[in-house]
């Protein structure tokens, strides 16, 4: 009995230890009640299970977990979950909410765990361009919104009147039915509806919201509630589980890429859309757009920074499957190319030097010189616009040469897109914008027209997912803002020796690739050359013609044009023959026109040469019974050699300078690497200084060379 006895009692303290245990381990798990909105996707709302998912639930879950929180969460709305805080129902609320300074007053905040932005969504048959056409118009919102402040702050600017809505459910039916034209909510909610099938679009600018969404507590109390969410928030930014979490919301549809990589081509000195930044790589809005796109939409892709003319040729010639460059979305344009969605709307602006106060309408052009680059809209505009203000159009193939131009009074204006202009400005270029910008519509991602659909899909599903996400107001942010990036301080080379010391590398790639270009050009051209040479000193009539026409022709065009038509031409020649294209490289192309330009002169030098040789030696060397072949190789030949290697050297010199015309279709031989770090630090009388200097040292050294060659041919 005893033994039963001690047997039962055994069990009992095992099992009341147990017990107590249990329960000590769950009263230190600490109950946290969490309020939040009730239909706010995709923040917080009810999948077709009837569960509650969403941004805020899932992060809150995590949360909950990481400081093993008992979660008890709540939807009752946002403005409910407010008050439910306030009268202590609840310990914190996560439903989207801004983090306001006025709202700071009341409310304890963590730190922002989503950045967003507010737009004005549309129907997808509007055809709202710009905010200026809401006058006498109304739109909607969501009262006590900051897309409600918003609209409220800007009501006198733009002339529209303000419908309030209880939730986006009744807002959105209103514009459906058409009793307002647009309606204004934060853009991932207006983006993930627009997934989810709703007629809605996207085209007009987004404005950001500084503060970003925060976890809220009242003000004094549950301090370690914040501490806690901020704690778990660092470690599921580390982790990868915030990034799962919205991707999980906003990443939307995907099409499935047909290419291992697609090439991009784009422009090389278009800030803040494509730069080179201090550590000589390219970036800017285009550039950090579309690799998140391609990062969020699982595509490879590969950038060909060519400049704007280079790239659109590039993609017609199908050197490229597509390119960003900030280029207008026009209807000329559009018979050539298909457009993605608009990612960015933009003006066209007017800049004059900072010192110029002649220049106030437009009527004060009348008479002056007005620059823009070629192929822009700001080109379209002048071309449009010529006669009727009187002023006289001149035409650039980048900003860097056109900024020169207004600095030395070549040109007393210019016309460019406004942030491209803003953003120069912010850089230290004495410019100033005298009057209001001109709406140009808005920037597309392109395609050649018919080919490579999935690229164009992918590229506005990946957009729309930035957009909900809050990605692409962040970098918008990061160009555009007070705080943008900029392109490195010109104090650090403001001399050539700090342009060298900063830029050798690139110099020097851009100088490896120039000699190279003229080495192997020079080379297939002498054999070239030589052969038509030796055909036109022939006594064969039939051999003199073909080398008489292979000259003349060579000769007969510029070297620029015969580069533009090898590069970009042949290729759609072979497509259209074909029916399949081969492009070629730039390298390639360039030794093509070189060594066809060159080796036509060259074929005349070597002509020149044998007909120096008196006659009368083939003539004695031919009556000696001695045949003509061997008269040419023994007799004729050695001394026309002498008599051309002055020539010829001369002929290499004039070779590795038309290397520079090769820059065209984008190559980056040392002109075009000068060309890029001029867009970077605004230097170009010291970088283009810089690089004649560098072309002067090379062709002196080669003139010494070949004055040593001649001397010893003596």
């Amino acid at each position: 009995m005893k033994k039963l006895f001690f047997t039962l009692s055994l069990i009992f303290a095992t099992l009341t230890g147990m017990f107590f245990v249990t329960a000590d381990k769950a009263s230190a798990q600490e109950t946290v009640r969490v309020a939040s909105d009730n239909a706010y996707a995709p923040f917080e709302f009810q999948d077709s299970n009837k569960n509650w998912v969403g941004i805020d639930v899932d992060i809150m879950k995590e949360v909950a977990k990481i400081n093993d929180w008992k979660l008890e969460m709540t939807f009752p709305g946002f403005d409910a979950a407010l008050q439910n805080l306030k009268a202590g129902k609840a310990d914190a609320v996560i439903a989207g909410m801004s983090i306001t300074d006025e709202r700071k007053k009341i409310f304890d905040f963590s730190e922002p765990y989503y950045t967003s932005a507010i737009t004005l969504a549309t129907t997808k048959a509007s055809t709202l361009k710009s905010y200026d056409e809401l006058k006498g118009k109304a739109v909607g919102a969501k009262k006590g919104t900051a897309a409600y402040d918003w609209l409220l702050k800007n009501q006198d600017k733009y002339g529209y009147t303000i419908k309030t809505y209880p939730d986006g459910v009744h807002m959105f039916s209103s514009l459906a039915s058409g009793n307002i034209v647009g309606a204004m909510d934060e853009a991932p909610v207006i983006s993930y509806a627009i997934s989810q099938g709703q007629d809605l679009a996207i085209n007009l600018p987004s404005f950001s919201l500084p503060g970003g969404y925060g976890f809220a507590v009242m003000k004094g109390e549950n301090s370690k509630l914040i501490d806690g969410f901020n704690k778990a928030l660092t470690q599921m930014k580390a982790n990868g589980t915030y990034d799962k979490i919205v991707q999980k919301y906003t990443s939307g549809k995907k099409a499935v890429p047909k290419k291992d990589v697609y090439t991009i081509a784009s422009d090389n000195s278009f800030a803040p859309f494509e730069f080179q930044n201090t550590d000589k790589k390219f970036t800017g809005i285009d550039v950090d757009l579309l690799n998140a796109i391609a990062e969020q939409q699982g595509f490879k892709i590969k950038w060909n920074h060519v400049g704007f003319q280079p790239a659109v040729d590039a993609v017609q010639a199908g050197h490229a499957d597509a390119m960003i460059a900030g280029m207008s979305i026009t209807d000329a344009r559009k018979k050539v190319f298909d457009f993605s969605d608009p990612y960015f709307d933009s003006n066209l602006t007017l800049a004059v030097s900072k010192s110029n106060d002649d220049i106030k309408t437009w009527e004060d052009l009348k008479g002056k010189q007005v620059g823009a680059k070629n192929g822009t809209a700001s080109y379209d505009y002048l071309t449009k616009n010529e006669s009727k203000y009187g002023y006289t159009l001149k035409t650039f193939t980048d900003a860097t040469s056109m900024y020169s131009s207004l600095k030395n009074g070549s040109i007393q204006a210019f016309m460019d897109d406004e942030p491209v202009v803003k953003y120069a400005i912010k850089q230290g270029q004495e410019f100033k914008t005298p009057f209001e910008g001109i709406p140009t519509g808005q920037y597309g991602f392109a395609v050649k027209k018919g080919t490579d659909p999935e690229l164009i899909e992918m590229f506005n599903n990946g957009l729309s997912s930035l957009r909900a996400s809050g990605k692409y107001q962040e970098i918008l942010d990061k160009y555009l803002t007070s705080k943008a990036e900029t392109a490195p301080e010109s104090d650090t080379e403001s001399t050539m020796f700090g342009i060298l010391k900063n830029n050798w590398k690139q110099l020097a790639k851009g100088l490896w690739i120039t000699i190279q270009l003229a080495l192997v050009s020079f080379v297939l051209a002498m054999i070239v050359g030589i052969i038509f040479g030796l055909f036109s000193a022939s006594p064969s009539s039939v051999l003199r013609t073909i080398s008489r026409i292979y000259v003349d022709l060579n000769r007969s065009i510029p070297l620029l044009v015969l580069t533009i038509f090898i590069f970009y031409g042949i290729p759609n020649m072979l497509q259209l023959l074909t029916g399949h294209q081969s492009p070629l490289n730039e390298f390639t192309a360039g030794v093509i026109a070189l060594t066809l330009n060159e080796s036509a002169y060259i074929a005349e030098i070597v002509r020149g040469g044998i007909a120096a040789v008196p006659a009368g030696q083939m003539e004695a060397s031919r009556s000696l019974g001695i045949p003509y072949v061997k008269t040419m190789q023994k007799v004729i030949l050695p001394q026309a050699v002498k008599i051309t290697i002055p020539s010829l050297i001369n002929q290499f010199i004039i070779t590795l300078k038309d290397t520079t015309l090769v820059s065209v279709i984008g190559l980056v031989e040392l002109l075009q690497a000068g060309q890029i770090i001029v867009a970077r630090n605004f230097q170009a009388f010291r970088v283009y200084g810089l690089i004649g200097l560098i072309y002067m040292i090379v062709l002196l050294l080669l003139m010494w060379a070949g004055r040593r060659i001649e001397q010893k041919m003596k």
